[in-house]
């Protein structure tokens, strides 16, 4: 079986982390997207706004900043879904004098303090009965410094009139400045999702940013993360690479990056596997050497000279045909002559033979490690000449 490339195995480990960790670190939905038109969970705005388009009304998502809505040169609804705590009044104060010029402006979701309220009541208005989940309810009778202030300076004081309320407090009511007006609701989930059993709800906020029909409707799609391509370019974030590069991760993938043609360079470490073969065993060489290590420790020269003169005088009685190979028929005068009578001269084959003389071993004399050598050098000299010999003959 073929072992996959490491090289494919290691950038697939990497991209993997890379895909993980842009999930991880991309932003989740959230509150930043909850009472988007474009989300479908329960929490989102998407069949209202299906509600509105099927009923004819003439309704558009706004995917920039709420100060250009003030560009648009007809009369307009401007509605707002669950806006961050810190702004849910600025668009008011920001768009004071475009909404003086007969505008609308619709928030949902405006923050204010829990009641004794029951969590779920019903209310009957003009466009059916409308269910409300919350215990919040905005009170104007509170002291000013039990209300929760604003971050922005105040615009003119207006009247707060009730469009939607119970003995515990105003749920949906509106202001007026000059021409136009400002209608907030306590709870960002007046028609979501959720509600959709709820016919009158839907209703409810369709009355309350149509005005009959007579104005155009921009929902603000901008507050929950969507814009337009020339603001996305004019931000940095015309394309894929421009939004990453202003994130952590772009780090993490330059990192990935380095370190994965620093490993592609590293040339060794794809290389194919190699494979350590098991060195094969030779029993009779194992033998030799521990033999001759022994006889080494021992000092034992005269050992070795012994044994291993008698098997080189049995090959050379056989190159030189004078006898068989098993015993050592001829004495060293028969071998000399029949040397010399070969290749003319004996004077190495003596030098061989003086040392396995009978003279030499009633001495006991040793061979040097050095004179060995020479001797099993002499011997090899010896046996290659005569082979040679005889394979020409």
């Amino acid at each position: 079986m073929k072992r996959p490339n490491r090289l494919i195995i290691l950038a697939g480990i990497v991209f993997t982390v890379l895909i993980l960790l842009t999930l991880v670190a991309a932003p989740s939905g959230g509150r930043l997207n909850n009472g988007s038109t474009y989300n479908r969970a329960p929490e989102g705005y998407g069949a209202w706004y299906s509600y509105m388009q099927r009923s004819g009304a003439k309704i558009e998502r706004w995917q920039r900043p709420s100060k250009d809505i003030e560009s648009q040169k007809e009369l307009i609804t401007f509605l707002q879904v669950n806006p961050l705590p810190e702004t849910n009044t600025l668009a008011e104060y920001e768009l004071q004098k475009w909404v003086e010029k007969g505008n609308n402006l619709v928030i949902l979701g405006v923050r204010d303090r829990a009641t004794a309220a029951q969590f779920s009541t019903n209310h009957q208005t003009s466009a059916g009965k409308v269910k409300i989940d919350t215990t919040r309810r905005f009170r104007e009778s509170l002291k000013p410094s039990e209300k929760i202030k604003p971050k922005v300076a105040a615009p003119t004081k207006q009247e707060v009139e009730p469009l939607l309320k119970d003995s515990f407090g105003l749920i949906v009511w509106q202001k007026q400045y000059g021409k136009g007006k400002v209608i907030y609701s306590i709870t960002s989930h007046l028609a979501a999702n959720a509600y959709q059993n709820e016919r009158g709800n839907f209703a409810y906020l369709s009355q309350l940013v149509s005005d009959n029909n007579k104005r155009k409707i921009y929902v603000d799609e901008y507050l929950h993360g969507y814009k337009d391509k020339d603001i996305k370019k004019a931000q940095g974030e015309g394309d894929l690479f421009s939004y990453f590069i202003q994130k952590p991760i772009f780090a993490a993938l330059i990192q990935a990056g380095v370190l994965l043609i620093v490993l592609v360079f590293g040339q060794r470490r794809f290389g194919k596997l190699a494979t350590i073969q098991t060195p094969s065993l030779d029993n009779s060489q194992a033998y030799i050497q521990a033999l001759a290590a022994v006889l080494q420790k021992a000092d034992s020269s005269d050992f070795v000279v012994d044994m291993i003169g008698k098997e080189e005088l049995l090959q050379l009685q056989q190159s030189l045909g004078l006898g068989n190979k098993n015993t050592i028929t001829s004495d060293r005068e028969d071998l000399l002559r029949a040397w010399q009578n070969k290749f003319g001269t004996s004077s190495d084959l003596e030098t061989a033979l003086e040392l396995q003389s009978q003279k030499l071993q009633a001495q006991k004399r040793r061979l040097s490690e050095k004179a060995l050598l020479t001797w099993l050098k002499t011997w090899k000299n010896l046996q290659s000449r005569a082979r040679e010999a005889t394979k020409n003959s």
